[in-house]
C-alpha cells in the first residue's frame, strides 16, 4: 500500500494504482475522454491532467501511477486552464451538430465540456472543405461520422483489446490523423463482427448504432436483463421507449464484463415486436388442416379434456411434455411439474437431450455433478494454457471467444482440438485437426503420454480419485502413433499438446457440442474428466472441466428437473425418500419409474405408445436429427399441443397452438453455463391476447384436476428452491441484493455465498471416478455410396432455428442462407465451384445448398450450419443415440455431394443480392403457408 494526498485528502491505495483510480477511491472526479478502464489509457486527450508537486509538467492521471508521498491537486488554475485548452482544440475540429447527433444527451464530450465550462471553440474550425472523409454506414448496424471523431482511439483499443478483432485502424491523411472503420462498401470482407462494442466505447457518437437515431437518452428507460441467446449469460439493459424495445446496451456483468456480441446487441429485441407473433390460441380442424382462432377457455378446455381422455384410455405414460431451454427457470419448473402431477408420468425432457445431456450424465458419473466446474472469468483470465476441444466459441459463444482471444494476447497458450479450421486456430499454439468422432482416442492418447512421461499428479490421484488402475491398463495401448492414425493428426503435435496442458499451472478444459453430439458423447465427456483428474486440474482456480452450454438456459432446464430420470436439482425419481419429499410438496402420488427421453418419445409415437405430446417453446422438426423421422412421429400422435411465440415448423403440425410471451415480457431467471442464476426482468407489455407461459400452465393444471394457483415468478422460484437443496439459498430478494445480482449453485442456505468453483477439496461424489473409455467409431461412416463425412454447427450471426435472429434484417443481410463447406480437393474432383448450388444426400434425405470451397475441413469431410430452412442439414443427420444420455450423433453422418444439372443450378457465387433474395423468398413462403393455415 502507498500513501498520498489528493486535494488535501489522505489517500491509501494499492501499489500500481493510477492517480485517476486513486482519486475515484475517495470520490474525487477527474474528467476523461480517451480513457477506458482496462482498455485504453493512452492519455491522448489530456483532459485528465493534474498537478503533482515536484513535477515540471502536468501528467495525465489515467496512466500515471500513484507514488508514495505524492501531493496532487486536481482543480488548480493551471489544471483548469490546461483542460479548457485541450477541449478548445478538440472542439475546433468537431462538428457541433448536437441536435441531430444520435449521442445527444449521452455524449461524453458534451458532458465534459459542460463540466469544464466550455461550449465552443475559440479557434477556426480545422475541418477544411474537401479534406473530410465521407460518412460511412454501409454496415446494417453501425455507422461512422469522421466529423464527430476526436481521435481518442477508444474504438481502436476496444476493437483490439475487448472484441479482439483489430478491425478499426489509425491512419494518416496528409497532415491529419484519421480513424478507418470497417463499415464501408467492403464491410463483409473485413474482420469486423458487427458487435457494436466500439459504438458503446465512442465518447461522441462518431461511431454509432444506427438504431440510436430513433431515440434520445432522456426518452428511454433501461431494464436490466439477461441475453436470451447462448449460455454465456451476458448482462445488458433493454432500452424501452413508449413501451417499445429500441435497443440494448451492454453492462458490466460477471460473465461478459460489458461486452456483447452482434446477436446480443442487435438480435435480442426486434423479434419480440415482430408482426408475425402469435396473439391468439389456434385450434386446427383436422379435416381441413386449417387453424382458426379460439378463445382461451375453448382452447384450454380442449387441451385439458384431450390429455385426460388419453390418460384414462392409455395411461399416463402415453403422454409426454417437453420444456424449452430458452424459457426462464420458472416456466420450465412448471412444465415438468404439470407432466408429473397431471399427466402422471416422468416423460418430460428438454432440448439438452440433443446437445448437452451427455455433459450432465458424464460429469455426474465421474465428478458427481453434471455442470461446468469453474466460472467463465476464471478460465479465460490469468491462465497458462487452454485446452479447447470440439468448441468454436467465437461463433457459438462469442463473448467467451472474445475473452479467449484476450487471454492469448496476454500470453496464454492455446490448444485447439477440432476437425475444422476455426477462427481461433490462427492464434493457437497447436491445432489438432482430428477426424470427427475420434475425441475418445485423442483423450486416451493424452492420458497415455501423461503416464509415460511422468506428468500425472500421483498425490491427487491417490487421495481424490478411484478407478485409475483400470484406465491405465486401457490407455497403455493408445500410443501417440496409434492415436495419430485413428485421428489423422501428427503424433508429435499430440505429445506437445499433452506436455503443455499437463505442465501448465492453470489450464482449463473447455469443450462443447463437438464432444457431446456423438453416439459415444457421454464417454467423450468422461474422457475429458479423465484428462483433468490425471494431472490434478480439478477443484482449482483456472482449471476444471467446462462444458459451454449451447443455449441460454440449457443448464437451467436440466437444473429444474425437465428430465425423465431426475426431479429439480438432479434428484433421482427412483429414490423413494426423494420421491416422497416431492409427493408431500406437490400433494400427489408420483411415478417411480424413469420416463422416456425426448429422443425416445419420437419412435414411441410412431409405434403408437405415445399418444399425446405437449411442446413448450421447442421446434424439433427443425432442430432434431432425421427430420423425416420427427415429422412422421408428430403426425402419428393423437394430439399435439405447442406453446410458442411464432408459427414454427413444429407448430404447423399441432392440433392446438397457445401463444406465450417472450423473455422481455416476463420476470424470471436464467442459469448460464457457469451455474450462475441471473434475473430476467419484464420490459414491455405488448398488445394482443397472449398470456404468461406460467399462467397458461397453471390454468391447464387446474382444468386437468390439479389445484395449482397462479404464482408469480418469484413464488415459483421459492417453491422450487424449497425442494431443491442446491438452490435453497437463492431467492429473488438475494439476487437483487448481491453485488453481481447473481449466485452460482450450489447455494444451500440464505447465508451461503454460492459456489464459483466446484469440487474444491472433495468431489461432489466423494472420489472422482476415472471412467475406462474405449474408442468406438461413429455409427455411420463414409462408404462407396456416401463417400463424404458431414458434421454440423453454429455460425456467429444466428442462433438455433433463427426464430429470434431471423427476424433481425441486418443479421439476415450478413448471413441469410444455408451453405456447405467443401474441401478444395473434393470440390475440384467433383467439378464444383465456390458459390454454386449443390445437392447433398444422406440415407435420410436430400437438400440443396450453396458450396463454399476452402480448406477449413479435411479432404473427405464437410460442414454445415443448422440454422437455415432453405437447406436444413437435419434432413440429413443421423438419429443414432448415445447409450447413456440418448443424445443424437449430429457430428458424424455419411453423405454425398453432387453438382446440380445446369438447368437446376442456382449460382450464387459472390452475389450478395441473390443471398438477400433467397432469404426473402423463404420468409415469403413461410408467411404464405401460415396465412393459408390460419383463418
Amino acid at each position: 500500500m502507498i500513501n498520498l494526498k489528493i486535494d488535501g485528502f489522505d489517500v491509501r491505495v494499492d501499489e500500481g494504482t493510477t492517480i485517476l483510480e486513486a482519486a475515484k477511491s475517495v470520490g474525487i472526479n477527474i474528467p476523461t475522454l480517451c480513457y477506458l478502464k482496462d482498455v485504453s489509457d493512452i492519455g491522448s486527450c489530456r483532459v485528465c491532467v493534474v498537478e503533482v508537486e515536484g513535477f515540471e509538467k502536468l501528467p495525465t492521471s489515467c496512466n500515471t501511477l500513484a507514488q508514495e508521498g505524492m501531493v496532487i491537486r486536481t482543480q488548480t488554475d493551471k489544471v483548469v486552464k490546461s483542460r479548457r485548452m485541450a477541449l478548445d482544440l478538440i472542439l475546433s475540429h468537431h462538428n457541433l451538430i448536437c441536435f441531430s447527433c444520435p449521442s445527444n444527451g449521452a455524449c461524453e464530450l458534451q458532458n465534459v465540456a459542460h463540466q469544464c465550462g466550455i461550449s465552443e471553440s475559440s479557434f477556426p474550425n480545422f475541418r477544411l472543405p474537401g479534406i473530410e472523409v465521407p460518412h460511412v454506414e454501409d454496415n446494417p448496424f453501425l455507422g461512422y461520422r469522421p466529423d464527430l471523431c476526436i481521435h481518442c482511439q477508444r474504438c481502436i483499443n476496444t476493437c483490439a483489446n475487448v472484441s479482439g478483432c483489430s478491425s478499426i485502424k489509425l491512419a494518416s491523411r496528409g497532415i491529419f490523423r484519421a480513424i478507418e472503420t470497417p463499415f464501408g462498401k467492403d464491410w463483409k470482407e473485413t474482420t469486423c463482427e458487427s458487435c457494436g462494442n466500439c459504438a458503446e466505447a465512442c465518447p461522441t457518437g462518431a461511431i454509432y448504432k444506427k438504431e440510436a437515431k430513433s431515440y434520445r437518452s432522456w426518452e428511454i428507460q433501461r431494464v436490466r436483463t439477461t441475453c436470451p441467446h447462448c449460455a454465456v449469460g451476458c448482462q445488458y439493459d433493454l432500452l424501452v421507449k413508449d413501451n417499445k424495445l429500441v435497443g440494448a446496451e451492454g453492462v458490466d456483468g460477471p460473465s461478459n464484463g460489458g461486452r456483447l456480441c452482434v446477436k446480443g446487441r442487435f438480435g435480442s429485441y426486434k423479434f419480440v415486436m415482430s408482426g408475425d407473433r402469435l396473439t391468439d390460441p389456434l385450434i386446427k380442424d383436422r379435416a381441413t388442416g386449417k387453424f382458426r382462432k379460439a378463445s382461451w377457455d375453448e382452447a384450454l378446455d380442449l387441451v385439458a379434456s384431450k390429455f385426460m381422455t388419453l390418460k384414462r384410455q392409455y395411461g399416463g405414460d402415453s403422454l409426454a411434455g417437453f420444456a424449452c431451454s430458452r424459457s426462464p427457470n420458472e416456466d420450465i419448473y412448471m412444465v415438468q411439474k404439470m407432466v408429473r402431477t397431471c399427466f402422471g408420468t416422468n416423460n418430460t425432457d428438454n432440448c439438452a437431450r440433443v446437445c448437452h445431456s451427455a455433459s450432465v450424465e458424464g460429469l455426474a458419473r465421474t465428478l458427481g455433478s453434471g455442470a461446468m466446474t469453474n466460472p467463465i472469468y476464471d478460465i479465460t483470465h490469468d491462465v497458462d494454457a487452454i485446452l479447447l476441444v470440439g468448441s468454436n466459441p467465437e461463433e457459438a459463444h462469442p463473448v467467451i471467444g472474445m475473452q479467449i482471444r484476450e487471454a492469448v494476447r496476454n500470453g496464454t497458450k492455446l490448444i485447439v482440438v477440432d476437425p475444422r479450421d476455426i477462427g481461433l486456430t490462427k492464434q493457437a499454439d497447436i491445432h489438432l485437426k482430428l477426424r470427427p468422432g475420434t475425441n475418445i482416442a485423442f483423450a486416451n492418447g493424452m492420458c497415455h503420454i501423461f503416464i509415460k512421461e511422468g506428468l500425472i499428479d500421483e498425490k491427487f490421484i491417490a487421495e481424490h480419485t478411484e478407478g485409475f488402475k483400470e484406465l491405465k491398463k486401457i490407455v497403455k495401448d493408445y500410443t501417440p502413433e496409434y492415436v495419430a492414425e485413428i485421428c489423422g493428426i501428427d503424433a508429435d503435435d499430440l505429445r506437445a499438446a499433452a506436455r503443455i496442458y499437463a505442465t501448465a499451472k492453470k489450464a482449463p478444459i473447455i469443450y462443447c457440442l463437438g464432444v457431446t453430439e456423438h453416439s459415444t458423447g457421454t464417454e467423450g465427456v468422461m474422457s475429458m474428466s479423465n484428462m483433468a483428474m490425471m494431472v490434478g486440474k480439478i477443484g482449482r482456480e483456472g482449471c476444471g472441466v467446462n462444458p459451454l452450454r449451447g443455449q441460454n438456459n440449457v443448464q437451467g432446464a436440466c437444473d429444474m428437473g425437465a428430465s425423465p430420470n431426475q426431479y429439480p436439482g438432479y434428484q433421482s425419481v427412483k429414490d423413494p425418500e426423494i420421491r416422497a419429499k416431492f409427493e408431500k410438496a406437490w400433494g400427489v402420488k408420483l411415478p417411480a419409474h424413469i420416463g422416456l427421453h425426448a429422443t425416445d418419445v419420437f419412435p414411441a409415437a410412431i409405434k403408437g405408445k405415445i399418444k399425446g405430446l405437449y411442446i413448450c417453446g421447442e421446434d424439433p422438426v427443425v432442430t432434431d436429427p432425421d427430420t423425416n423421422h420427427v415429422i412422421n412421429a408428430l403426425k402419428s400422435l393423437d394430439f399435439l399441443v405447442v406453446q410458442e411465440l411464432f408459427m414454427t415448423e413444429t407448430a404447423l403440425l399441432a392440433d392446438v397452438v397457445l401463444p406465450g410471451r417472450s423473455y422481455a415480457e416476463k420476470d424470471g431467471t436464467f442459469s448460464n453455463t457457469e451455474r450462475r442464476v441471473q434475473r430476467v426482468r419484464k420490459a414491455i407489455t405488448l398488445p394482443g391476447n397472449s398470456r404468461l407461459d406460467t399462467d397458461i400452465i397453471c390454468e391447464l393444471m387446474r382444468r386437468m384436476g390439479y389445484n395449482q394457483p397462479n404464482l408469480t415468478a418469484s413464488e415459483i422460484f421459492d417453491e422450487m428452491a424449497s425442494v431443491t437443496p442446491s438452490f435453497r439459498g437463492i431467492s429473488y430478494e438475494r439476487l437483487e441484493k448481491e453485488p453481481t445480482q447473481s449466485l452460482q449453485w450450489p447455494c444451500t442456505d440464505q447465508y451461503h455465498p454460492g459456489t464459483p468453483i466446484m469440487h474444491v477439496g472433495k468431489f461432489a461424489r466423494g472420489l472422482g471416478l476415472f471412467y475406462p473409455t474405449v474408442y468406438t467409431p461413429a455409427k455411420e461412416l463414409p462408404d462407396a455410396q456416401y463417400p463424404m463425412m458431414l458434421t454440423t454447427g453454429r455460425i456467429l450471426y444466428h442462433y438455433n432455428t433463427r426464430a429470434m435472429t431471423g427476424r433481425t434484417e441486418g443479421l439476415m443481410e450478413i448471413a441469410g442462407h444455408s451453405f456447405i463447406e467443401i474441401n478444395s480437393a473434393d470440390a475440384k474432383r467433383l467439378n464444383i465451384e465456390n458459390g454454386e448450388r449443390v445437392r447433398v444426400t444422406s440415407r435420410r434425405g436430400t437438400i440443396t445448398t450453396e458450396a463454399r470451397v476452402s480448406d477449413k475441413t479435411n479432404e473427405g469431410e464437410t460442414w454445415m450450419p443448422f440454422h437455415f430452412a432453405d437447406g436444413n442439414c437435419n434432413w440429413l443427420t443421423n438419429a443414432a443415440l448415445d447409450q447413456f444420455a440418448r443424445i443424437p450423433e449430429y457430428k458424424v453422418c455419411a453423405c454425398r455431394i453432387e453438382k446440380l444439372p445446369e438447368d437446376e443450378a442456382f449460382n450464387m457465387k459472390g452475389k450478395y443480392i441473390t443471398q438477400k433474395m433467397v432469404a426473402a423468398q423463404w420468409r415469403k413462403k413461410m408467411d404464405k403457408s401460415i396465412a393459408k393455415l390460419v383463418r
